[in-house]
């Protein structure tokens, strides 16, 4: 029996595994105490703290550009529309998604995905010019090797993004906790007046989930025990078929395997780069080269 020190929320397809109605007679998943997993993904990149587990799709981009020993598997652990991300403070007076041209917007890093996806939306269906604003940034990335681009700055001493944003000291800002409450403020708007419409919109023009997390193995782990990373890519989507099957008409959010994540890959990977996140474009083949040798056709 092969254990595995994992990092994984408390998702809906991870709960089965969690919860032990999902076991491997080969593979133990040691799952990490970590309420909040991004929190542990500099670890995770920078001292391969965990043998597996989830990582935020940007990241691991970055990751595969400097040689980390990891390797991507074709499962998205969470996904979201982030037409909502975006917010300002009512201060400012009404501001449009090409007003922030010239101005300060607060992210907690550069190369956050969600940070990705909401200059991606910003550029492509309201033509902003991203390199026209000025990112706060207050953390580093998750690469030490990665350095952000010139037109980010430093806050100033003390200075917590959630905090500036409300007191209006930003112009507009992602805050740090998406999933607090603090988007439904009194004091903030958000940059896409009718974030829900606008999401359906890009959908149906791209047709694909934008992705934050996938699942995430080191490669020399695979290598050395090939069974153990494809068990472990077995039990992950025995929890996601044991989920509630979707609705006529609902989009699939968590899907497994190359060919559905291959638009929304294609997607985040082209953003990465348009942003200067990442150096080059990958294709998504190139990034399941690893998983497609130890998995086989299981993984299409």
């Amino acid at each position: 029996m092969q254990r595995l020190f994992t990092l994984m929320g408390n998702h809906p397809q991870a709960m089965p595994i969690k919860k032990g109605e999902v076991t491997s007679s080969s593979v133990a998943l040691d799952f990490a105490d970590a309420p909040v997993p991004h929190e542990e993904f500099k670890p995770f990149v920078r001292d391969l703290k965990f043998d597996v587990g989830e990582l935020a799709i940007v990241t691991f981009l970055q990751a595969k550009t400097y040689g980390k020993d990891l390797m991507l598997l074709p499962f998205v652990v969470s996904a979201r529309f982030h037409h909502g991300s975006l917010g300002y403070p009512v201060s400012k007076g009404a501001l449009a998604p090409k007003d922030l041209e010239g101005r300060t917007v607060g992210v907690r890093t550069y190369s956050q995905t969600t940070g990705v996806w909401v200059r991606s939306i910003l550029q492509h269906q309201y033509g902003v010019d991203h390199r026209k604003i000025t990112f706060m940034t207050f953390d580093e990335s998750h690469l030490a090797e990665f350095r952000d681009p010139p037109n980010c700055i430093l806050p100033p001493p003390g200075k917590k993004l959630d905090d500036m944003l409300l007191a209006g000291e930003l112009d507009a800002g992602i805050p740090i906790a998406l999933a607090s409450t603090l988007m439904s403020d009194p004091r903030l708007k958000t940059i896409v007046p009718d974030p829900a419409q606008a999401a359906k919109e890009w959908y149906a023009q791209n047709k694909a989930p934008p992705i934050n997390h996938m699942l995430v193995m080191r490669k020399s782990v695979a290598e050395k025990n090939p069974q153990a990373a494809r068990e472990v890519y077995r039990m992950f989507c025995a929890g996601r078929d044991a989920m509630p099957p979707l609705k006529d008409g609902e989009i699939d959010m968590l899907p497994y395997g190359i060919e559905k994540n291959r638009r929304g890959l294609e997607l985040v990977i082209q953003y990465a780069h348009e942003q200067g996140v990442i150096p080059r474009k990958f294709t998504v083949d190139e990034l399941f080269a690893d998983a497609r040798a130890i998995l086989g056709k299981g993984c299409e």
